[in-house]
């Protein structure tokens, strides 16, 4: 029998069938112990083999979404499997989304060939000079970007759109207003959300596993606010090419196997100081470099 996990509570996968029953399943144990290194073996969006009430075989991922695992830094979680696009929800404040965040995000997603949209939320608390910045920078680079308001429904006419027949993984950190917004997409749902920490300005898990909501003829695929995005199975010397400004200006390096760090005729540190690469791009681009060196998990900040 085969289906679609659509539910991960950790320990029980919900899988809808071909035809049409949904199950609750378990992974059999000796299937953990075949080269996969990661928390999470099944991921929502798999496409798998039921036998029994047992998961047995995964079928081959079109894609995924990786993580390091926070605990386990060397293993990798997998936040989903199978999406045509990401929606990463993000904030400039209430709470404050780091372009560090963002941009391992990104360079993750560009890693696996999965398109990103970037929404700005909360528009109707700030729409100040730094979200108008972030919205350029990100949109001279080629991703797409919406600026939306959960709370009022502002801009959401534009995203509805895009959802249509296709299964999209929303992501961000907590407190960014995942569950709003899935509420005003997919009204009936009902998630639960929660309010802004005062003290930090911080957010607090609503959302405790993942999850597939069917919209629009499509899947909207909810998962579990991440505060740090610690990248995982990137080498050193592909990570420029999951930046694409960086790419672009590689190709003048002198060196073909050049970090972008120290190297003569470095092309890439000429077009810094020229000022056409934007400076928190490249700090990203580091702290990603010295993942490899600390081989551990790093938050964002």
């Amino acid at each position: 029998m085969h289906g679609l996990v659509v539910k991960n509570t950790g320990s029980w996968y919900t899988v809808l069938t071909d035809d049409g029953q949904v199950l609750q399943c378990k992974v059999k144990g000796n299937f953990r112990l075949k080269g996969i290194r990661s928390t999470n073996p099944v991921a929502v969006g798999d496409r798998v083999t039921v036998t029994s009430a047992f998961i047995t075989e995964i079928e081959d991922r079109r894609n995924y979404i990786i993580r390091k695992s926070q605990n386990l830094s060397k293993q990798s979680h997998i936040i989903a499997a199978n999406v045509d696009q990401a929606l990463l929800v993000v904030t400039v404040n209430y709470p404050q989304t780091s372009t560090t965040f963002i941009d391992r995000f990104l360079a993750s997603a560009e890693a696996y060939r999965v398109p990103v949209i970037l929404v700005f939320n909360k528009t109707d608390l700030t729409q100040g000079d730094e979200q108008q910045y972030l919205v350029a920078l990100y949109d001279s680079l080629g991703y797409q970007c919406l600026q939306v308001s959960a709370e009022t429904g502002e801009g959401l006419d534009r995203l509805r759109p895009l959802l249509d027949n296709k299964t999209t993984l929303l992501s961000g950190n907590s407190g960014v207003g995942k569950s709003t917004l899935i509420n005003r997409l997919a009204p009936g749902t009902n998630l639960r959300t929660s309010e802004i920490s005062d003290a930090h300005h911080t957010g607090q898990h609503t959302t405790t596993f993942s999850e597939m909501i069917p919209l629009g003829g499509g899947w909207l695929i909810d998962t579990p606010g991440i505060k740090g995005f610690g990248t995982f199975d990137m080498e050193p010397e592909e990570l420029s090419s999951y930046f694409r400004e960086i790419f672009h200006f590689s190709q003048d390096c002198r060196f073909s196997n050049c970090t972008h760090t120290h190297e003569p005729g470095c092309a890439v540190l000429q077009a810094i100081q020229d000022h056409l690469i934007a400076p928190s791009r490249y700090q990203s681009y580091l702290s990603m470099l010295d993942d490899k060196d600390e081989s551990k998990y790093r938050e964002a900040f």
